[in-house]
């Protein structure tokens, strides 16, 4: 718990809600399980959520990450949960010089794609696969904003 508290604090815009007691849980056709969604709130204002998702596509497997998203939809940071990618390869997803080519950039217009399949992410060396899964796993969060934006961001009770 105390590591999704951090995620949520590390890729959400400053909040003064508890986005852990607001949490919504999202069924979708996108994934096996409901999709956790924590919205977070500023003097009652709506200033983003973040968003758990994942991908079975990586390399070795699973690749779950936290994507927080602003209030107009873009990504303000991503922070990854869970991995078993290659040590050396897969495993710099975690590294900033990856992650920062995701931020402030809206999904709405910025294709969450390596550039080898025509999108226009910067895929790791050598771990093309792993750059997918994470890519897959942004564009899945960012629909699940998107689609649920009106039930995210209704003001906490």
């Amino acid at each position: 718990m105390a590591k999704k508290v951090n995620a949520i604090k590390l890729v959400l815009p400053e909040f003064d809600n508890n986005p852990v007691e607001d949490v919504k849980k999202i069924k979708t056709a996108l994934a096996k399980d409901s999709i956790e969604v924590y919205p977070a709130f500023k003097n009652d204002q709506f200033v983003g959520a973040a968003v758990i998702s994942y991908s079975d596509k990586g390399f070795s497997g699973l690749v779950k990450i936290m994507v927080g998203f602003k209030a107009d939809g873009a990504i303000k940071s991503i922070a990854v949960l869970e991995q078993k990618e290659t040590p050396g390869l897969g495993t710099k997803m975690k590294d900033e010089s990856f992650l920062k080519q995701f931020r402030d950039k809206n999904p709405a217009t910025f294709k969450l794609k390596v550039k080898k399949d025509g999108g226009e992410v910067d895929a790791l060396t050598g771990a093309t696969i792993s750059s997918r899964a994470f890519s897959e796993s942004t564009k899945m969060a960012y629909d699940i904003f998107v689609k649920n934006l009106e039930a995210i961001n209704k003001t906490k009770h």
